[in-house]
């Protein structure tokens, strides 16, 4: 038996709103925004600073325990950021069976690409980074 059946149209409806799901999703995307201004700026602020060094010196810098933590840190907080857009952005504009293969797609890209940035940033970290 259906018990929706018996309630009101107001009733079954109660609760699907957009303050459901969505404000946890809104509310990521500012608190991933606000996270990345400090790490953007640390970074592009090293890398102008490093600008004119070699390549032993910004190795050295970017093994520092706090420089891959920082790094790991932005990667993670970029691409988290960067798959909350899209997904919003392919959720409004691509429709029928596109859809799930953008998403799909998209969260693999995002998952992916920060992996290999961590692998990167550790293997610089202990030292097992290949001399150009």
């Amino acid at each position: 038996m259906d018990r929706y059946r018996f309630l009101s149209p107001l009733s079954r409806a109660s609760g699907l709103g957009s303050a459901k799901a969505g404000f946890t999703h809104w509310w990521a995307e500012r608190i991933t925004a606000i996270a990345l201004v400090p790490l953007t700026v640390w970074f592009a602020a090293s890398l102008i600073a490093h600008s004119g060094s070699d390549y032993q010196a910004f190795i050295a810098w970017a093994g520092a325990p706090v420089t891959t933590v920082l790094m790991i840190l932005l990667l993670l907080g970029l691409f988290w950021h960067m798959a909350l857009g899209l997904q919003v952005v392919i959720e409004d504009y691509v429709h029928g069976e596109a859809k799930l293969w953008a998403l799909l797609a998209m969260r693999f890209l995002c998952v992916g690409l920060p992996i290999v940035g961590i692998l990167a940033a550790l293997s610089i970290a202990f030292g097992k980074s290949a001399p150009l």
